[in-house]
């Protein structure tokens, strides 16, 4: 039903061909790409994790056979699916994707890349996510107020405190926010998602704890957001108001809330509207420093991890992890964008 709005005269099949088509091609195209690349890079590397391991296992002083170190190299080869020519390897790595598995960490051996993703997904999402959607509302219905009753006191502060925030790096607003809330006042927790020895369980209880440990990183985020959110919205509402239509609605005697919301927001909605998508995508890369300076057991963290250790197999997954999210959610906003931009339907 929805597509046949798109279509002039309900030509669906225009459209499909068209427009749904070519974007789903190019988005097969990216994560064809991605895929490729995340292959051939960590190849190209001087280091052997097969070797590194094996290295590992003589260092710790054990009596291993000769024949046990064939072995265990044959194993390991296979395992981190290094066997084969280099396109056998590349055949392999697609298959074994399509199953899922993405090979055992190096630092956390035998511990599948797999696992610690979907252990560290869930606190990035949720912290993120949130930081994300609460800035964005906030930025934007700041920032087209303030264009259209720039005159209020309390709106100038808030456009003074914004352009005062928004160059600083959110790392160095989580460490004001450490020395401030967790230090002289000491209110919130230093570090972590949950104080060691607690056992992580569904209870309010320890809802309330997650929720505790998490507003200090969440406000990192979220005041540098509103800050960006808010000039970008301020700066398209302001061009906006001038437009014949707006001052045409205003001369006729529409009230202020009615411009604002129908003629003004509505179409400075297009670009910010794109900058969600993207921002979303980039969801699971976009905190790296914030997550390691709380200690936050996010995918930051454990992109810092996997860094210092060399674990590239674990790069290999954060990667891939990236390259499909930044995709998809393009993919996302191309399918719904019709319905916020007319000319896209007329197109």
């Amino acid at each position: 039903m929805a597509y046949t709005v798109f279509a002039k005269g309900g030509d669906v099949r225009k459209f499909v061909l068209g427009y749904l088509i070519p974007r789903i091609g190019q988005y097969l195209l990216v994560i064809f790409l991605g895929v490729t690349l995340t292959f051939i890079i960590p190849r190209l590397s001087p280091s052997d994790p097969v070797e590194r391991q094996v290295s590992q296992l003589m260092m710790s002083g054990s009596h291993v056979s000769p024949e046990a170190i064939i072995a265990m190299r044959e194993a390991l080869t296979e395992m981190y699916g290094l066997s084969g020519s280099p396109w056998e390897q590349y055949l392999a790595f697609w298959g074994r994707l399509f199953q899922g598995d993405l090979g055992p960490s190096l630092s956390a051996f035998p511990t599948p890349v797999t696992e610690l993703l979907a252990g560290a997904m869930p606190w990035t999402f949720g912290l993120l996510m949130t930081s994300i959607m609460i800035s964005w509302i906030v930025g934007n219905v700041l920032g087209a107020i303030s264009s259209y009753y720039e005159n209020n006191r309390v709106i100038q502060v808030i456009d003074v405190l914004s352009q005062a925030v928004r160059p600083i790096p959110y790392y160095i607003m989580a460490l004001v926010l450490l020395a401030v809330f967790a230090y002289w006042i000491p209110i919130f927790p230093f570090s972590g998602a949950y104080p060691p020895g607690t056992r992580p369980e569904f209870s309010f209880n320890f809802a309330l704890i997650v929720i505790r440990h998490s507003i200090l990183p969440l406000l990192s985020l979220v005041l540098i957001g509103i800050g960006g959110w808010f000039i970008g919205m301020k700066s398209l509402t302001s061009n906006i108001i001038a437009e014949d239509y707006v001052v045409y609605a205003e001369n006729i005697g529409l009230a202020k809330r009615r411009i604002l919301a129908q003629y003004i927001i509505r179409n400075a909605m297009l670009p910010q509207i794109t900058g969600l998508a993207l921002q979303i995508g980039l969801i699971f890369s976009g905190a790296l420093i914030m997550e390691v300076v709380f200690g936050y057991p996010g995918i930051g963290t454990l992109t810092y991890q996997a860094v210092m250790a060399n674990d590239y197999t674990l790069i290999m997954g954060i990667t891939l992890l990236s390259i499909i999210g930044v995709a998809t959610m393009v993919l996302i906003l191309d399918f719904i964008y019709p319905l916020f931009d007319p000319r896209v339907r007329i197109q």
